[in-house]
């Protein structure tokens, strides 16, 4: 016969809601906390305000999930729709995952990346991806147990700031 007490604390399974207008402020600072952990927090310009329109304004251009673990913010995945041309079918992008450090190792990065697996599939999705930093060792590892396949012949490219706005005022009218 056991004890389940031999087996140390139970420990709740995460929760998981969509993000409503209420949790921007959070929303904020976990991508904060995400930004400094990837040493990127030099790049951040977020605000409450501008996270909100994106996710809740008249045209959201991405949807966000929270993980609550024993009531408190744990993490969350903010992604989008994409489309696959060679697929003809659409895709959901996870531009961002975080699990706050308290909370790792708890299955919430694992209930976040299984809830939109679910979401894809539901929506007809042909594919879900996600980028991961190639220094990150421990993401690479979770998300190739997760069944992921990081894809060693692709790169990111990316125009922002003033290369974007010259890129916009080189297009041709029309």
């Amino acid at each position: 016969m056991s004890d389940d007490t031999d087996r140390g604390p139970v420990r709740a399974a995460p929760s998981l809601r969509p993000a409503v207008p209420a949790d921007a402020n959070v929303l904020v600072e976990m991508i904060g906390e995400l930004a400094a952990f990837e040493q990127l927090g030099h790049l951040m310009q977020v605000t409450p305000e501008a996270l909100a329109t994106h996710l809740f304004g008249p045209r959201p251009g991405a949807e966000a999930v929270l993980a609550e673990v024993d009531g408190a913010i744990a993490g969350f995945a903010l992604f989008f729709s994409s489309f696959s041309t060679f697929l003809g079918r659409p895709g959901l992008y996870l531009e961002d995952l975080y699990v706050r450090p308290a909370c790792r190792s708890r299955g919430v990065g694992k209930a976040l990346l299984q809830h939109l697996g679910a979401l894809a599939m539901a929506r007809g999705c042909g594919r879900f991806e996600w980028s991961v930093l190639d220094w990150n060792a421990n993401a690479i590892a979770f998300y190739e147990g997760m069944g992921a396949t990081v894809l060693p012949d692709w790169r990111i490219c990316r125009v922002t700031g003033d290369a974007l706005q010259r890129l916009g005022r080189e297009a041709p009218p029309g």
